[in-house]
């Protein structure tokens, strides 16, 4: 086996979900995550299709099935909180926007870093520098840490990947902004809903909240359009001044939840952005996840695709017995189409879950009501098991 020491920046979920499959072939990885710790918090995401036969064959989905929310369904609701549509879980066969593998970001971190800290170094509270390529391996500098000289790194460090920035240039190139922004944190239960969540939707606009911590808590969660924003990515109250003056006069609970944000412990905000690249490698570096390829919010692909593409690209490592070159491109081959289908379906989906019109959010709110009476329902629910569908290879036999 060629190339065995692999850094790996991003400790969230593919950055571990590699590390996994990497010391289980043998391989040997190191990560290296900027936070101090593992990140708490962050909003609900489904495990889905392809990415629950990986989480089966990691042996981890008996701990995500004891970690989901327990989410029941969803209602859109009208400024005096009156249902004017349901989705539960099971409407369309458990492929809904509310999937029955729901479960907290954070929750699915802290999963991964259970099955891979005794074959995995981390090292927190640090990051890459600087990654020089020579014919040997990539030597690395960090921002707290003694250099070092790894055989590949792989970026797994999401949107505004520090490591695709320091070896394919800046983001500009690959960032494909979507026309939305969103802002998601944890607010107290106040509605005291019951594995449920609540969406109103303004044109343009959409604000919604959703229980979590089996009711204990709640998540929060601001959309809207607009064109790219000028601001500070690390100035968390400039942030939350954009959402603020946004949503400013608008009824529902919103009032409420704008007075939340300020004190929220865990406050996100961000774009709503794919990545999009010709290649996903150069020399012996590589991406996986939001960092190569992005399919954003709206695909509700993100953790999937970085699940499924940590599984390839570790497997074809294994199977190429360490040389990158074959490895690489192989893993490019089996994860492009799936990947272009999940972010097909993300820029063809905004303008019904953000209508930008009443017109299109009451449109949109009938079609959910009558789901349940449709001859053809079937059809829909296996056009939305293809989104989500990849054959993958058996790597350990």
């Amino acid at each position: 086996m060629k190339n065995k020491n692999i850094l790996i920046s991003g400790a969230s979920i593919g950055g571990p979900a590699l590390a996994y499959w990497l010391a289980r072939y043998g391989f040997h990885p190191t990560v290296v995550e900027q936070a101090p710790a593992l990140r708490e918090g962050g909003y609900a995401i489904d495990i889905r299709g392809a990415a629950r036969l990986v989480s089966e064959r990691m042996g981890i989905m008996e701990a995500v099935r004891e970690a989901t929310t327990k989410a029941r369904g969803m209602s859109y609701v009208n400024s005096a909180n009156k249902v004017q549509a349901n989705m539960t879980v099971d409407q369309l066969g458990g492929e809904g926007i509310v999937s029955e593998f729901e479960i907290l970001r954070g929750d699915l971190s802290h999963i991964l870093y259970a099955v891979t800290k005794d074959t995995t170094e981390y090292i927190f509270n640090d990051s890459i520098t600087s990654l020089v390529q020579n014919e040997d391996g990539v030597r690395v500098t960090f921002r707290r840490s003694e250099p070092r000289t790894f055989d590949l790194v792989i970026g797994a460090d999401g949107l505004h990947s520090n490591v695709r920035a320091l070896t394919f240039g800046d983001e500009s190139q690959f960032i494909r902004h979507l026309g939305y922004y969103v802002s998601i944190f944890t607010a107290a239960n106040h509605m005291h809903l019951d594995h449920w969540q609540l969406v109103y939707n303004m044109p343009g606009k959409l604000a919604g909240i959703y229980s979590s911590r089996q009711n204990s808590e709640a998540k929060a969660m601001f959309y809207f359009t607009s064109p790219p924003l000028s601001y500070d990515r690390h100035n968390s109250q400039e942030q939350k001044e954009i959402v603020a003056k946004m949503f400013a006069g608008e009824g529902w609970e919103i009032p409420q939840l704008l007075k939340a944000m300020q004190d929220a412990p865990d406050f996100y905000f961000d774009s709503i952005s794919l990545i999009q690249m010709p290649c996903w490698s150069k020399g012996r570096v590589s991406l996986v996840g939001d960092a190569g390829y992005c399919p954003s919010p709206l695909s509700g692909q993100g953790t999937n695709l970085a699940l499924v593409g940590a599984y390839v690209l570790a497997g074809e490592l294994k199977e190429a017995s360490g040389d990158y070159r074959t490895a690489f491109a192989r893993y490019e081959e089996v994860m492009r189409e799936y990947v272009e289908r999940n972010q097909k379906a993300a820029q063809e989906g905004g303008q019904w879950f953000v209508a930008p019109t009443r017109l299109m959010i009451w449109l949109r709110n009938l079609n959910i009501g009558m789901l349940p009476y449709l001859p053809w329902k079937g059809l829909i629910i296996k056009a939305i098991q293809q989104q989500y569908a990849i054959t993958l290879k058996n790597y350990d036999l």
